[in-house]
């Protein structure tokens, strides 16, 4: 079944520029993802972490 796989996706042209840009758009989420976390306002942390002990309904 891999040799299937593996034979019909040589034929395909540029099929490796996919692997790239899976690399890239993971690389650029969890870059932005921690510029996020580095620069978000204590207060905001601590607002958002108070929200499942709340009983307001």
């Amino acid at each position: 079944m891999l040799k299937f796989v593996k034979g019909y996706m040589e034929t395909i042209d540029g099929i490796a520029t996919y692997p790239i840009i899976s690399l890239l758009i993971f690389f650029v989420f969890f870059a932005a993802l921690f510029w996020w976390v580095l620069t978000a306002s204590k207060e905001h942390i601590k607002e958002v972490s108070e929200l499942p002990l709340e009983d307001d309904q």
